[in-house]
C-alpha cells in the first residue's frame, strides 16, 4: 500500500534530487581513478582529466545539494538524524572537492599526492553517506493485511 503522506511529499524537487544525486559521485570516482593513474604514470593527461572530472562533479552537485539542504533543514523537524548525517557527510565531501579543484590547478606533479588524497576522502565520505542512508530502517506505516 502506498503511503499517501509520503506520496504527497514527492514532487519535482524529490524527482530532480533522485536523478541528479548519483551523478557527481560518478565524476568523483572517475576523478579518483584518474588521480591514481596520474600518481603512478606522471602522464599529465590523467591529472588534467581528473581536474575536469572534479569540476564537472562540483557543477552537477549544486542542484541536488540545494534540494537536500531545503529537504533536510526545512521540513519542520521531519528529517531524521540519518538524513542530517548524510547531509553533513556530503557537505564535507563537497568542501573537500572544492579544495581538490584548487589543488588540481597547480602545475605539474605538485597536485598528484594531495589531489589523490582529497579525491579519496571525497569519494569515501559520499560513499559513507550512501551507506548510512541505505541502512536507515524504513518506517512502517499502516496495518498489515493478511
Amino acid at each position: 500500500m502506498v503511503n499517501p503522506v509520503a506520496q504527497a511529499h514527492r514532487g519535482l524537487g524529490t524527482t530532480l534530487f533522485s536523478l541528479l544525486n548519483p551523478i557527481p559521485f560518478g565524476f568523483f570516482v572517475a576523478g579518483l581513478i584518474f588521480d591514481i593513474l596520474y600518481l603512478n604514470t606522471a602522464e599529465v593527461m590523467w591529472g588534467k582529466s581528473a581536474a575536469w572530472l572534479i569540476t564537472f562533479g562540483l557543477l552537477i552537485a549544486i542542484l541536488p545539494r540545494l534540494i537536500n539542504l531545503f529537504a533536510v533543514w526545512g521540513r519542520n523537524g521531519t528529517a531524521t538524524g540519518t538524513d542530517r548525517l548524510d547531509f553533513l557527510l556530503n557537505l564535507v565531501a563537497i568542501v573537500l572537492a572544492v579544495w581538490n579543484a584548487f589543488v588540481h590547478s597547480r602545475d605539474a606533479y605538485a597536485a598528484a599526492v594531495p589531489g589523490t588524497i582529497l579525491s579519496a576522502l571525497t569519494v569515501a565520505l559520499i560513499a559513507l553517506g550512501f551507506i548510512v542512508l541505505s541502512l536507515q530502517q524504513p518506517v512502517l506505516q499502516g496495518a498489515r493485511h493478511g
